[in-house]
């Protein structure tokens, strides 16, 4: 049965394993190890790239990763097809499956990209919809892997909009047994659904899940800080909502109730001087930039996992990471 990435509790069983492949592949191919950097599960595959939206490092992340796995990246903007004008998403996805060897979408509803994997018989990634960012989650996880050695007693802090970078957060760091407290103001809380979901995995996981309306409580002591833009792509007429975000900017002030060994995180773009300062994106704490290298690295694994996992499981055996 083909297997889908549409939230980042797709695999969750597999997800620390993910992670840890890609940090190993990360560090051998920028070594320049001969296997690694011969590694091609995607050889004579095409992966079509499908954006209702524009982007930068989803759209750079993808090509070049498809490239270094050895496919050839396809993408396809939302004018170059008829997805869900003159023909269904369903037919338009059965035809693609016929051509491809993997299809990642970004979109808006994430009840499309549900109906594109539906009639997938290839592997579908959500590249982000208004309801998950899975690839971000893994990107995430796996910067916070690279700088804290023990996740045991590690906190991270979410203050922002409980939109879609926020469920994957929860449910990644859920899944790896790390305590996840968010900040979000009345009104902008993420959903129910997600919350659910994420104190089920928290439970199995011994962590722990915190709500707060309060900023300052949400990232008191915390090790990791995550904020993002207060108004997302396709909200820039809600000109009202940025004032329910008062008080929530990361800042030197809010810095000072932080862990000593913190981090600042952000999924980027940032809206400097609205829900991040320069002192804060700037400092030598500030790991956004290993976040967006490490969108590339985390979709290979992701991609190697799903579209070959037979060829993942060989890397990963010769990588050493097979117990």
């Amino acid at each position: 049965m083909t297997q889908h990435l549409l939230a980042i509790d797709d695999v969750a069983e597999d997800f620390e394993a993910i992670l840890k492949w890609a940090i190993e592949f990360k560090r051998q191919w920028k070594q320049g190890d001969d296997v690694a950097q011969n590694f091609l599960p995607l050889d004579m595959l095409a992966i079509g790239s499908i954006y209702e939206k524009p982007s930068t490092r989803t759209r750079v992340s993808f090509e070049v990763g498809i490239q270094r796995l050895g496919g050839s990246a396809l993408t396809l903007l939302k004018n170059d097809i008829q997805l869900g004008t003159s023909e269904t998403i369903g037919d338009t996805s059965q035809v693609l499956s016929r051509f491809l060897g993997g299809i990642t979408y970004r979109c808006f509803g994430h009840e499309d990209v549900e109906e594109l994997a539906k009639h997938a018989s290839v592997p579908v990634i959500n590249a982000l919809s208004y309801k998950h960012h899975p690839c971000q989650a893994a990107a995430d996880l796996m910067t916070v892997l690279e700088h804290y050695d023990d996740l045991e007693g590690l906190k991270v802090a979410w203050v922002g909009d409980g939109n879609n970078v926020l469920h994957d957060l929860m449910l990644a760091c859920a899944i790896l047994g790390i305590d996840i407290h968010y900040a979000c103001p009345e009104g902008y809380e993420p959903h129910d659904d997600v919350v659910e979901r994420t104190k089920a995995l928290a439970e199995a996981n011994g962590s722990s899940v915190t709500h707060t309306t309060d900023p300052v409580e949400a990232v008191s002591g915390a090790q990791v800080v995550y904020t993002d833009v207060f108004i997302s792509m396709g909200e820039e007429h809600m000109t009202d909502k940025i004032k329910s975000f008062e008080g929530y900017q990361v800042n030197e002030e809010m810095v000072g109730h932080m862990a000593k060994n913190w981090s600042f995180m952000h999924c980027l773009p940032a809206h400097r001087g609205e829900e991040v300062t320069d002192w804060v994106m700037d400092h030598k704490n500030s790991i956004v930039f290993d976040q967006a290298e490490n969108r590339m690295w985390a979709q290979m694994s992701l991609m190697a996992f799903l579209i070959n996992p037979g060829a993942w499981d060989a890397m990963g055996e010769f990588m050493g990471l097979v117990d």
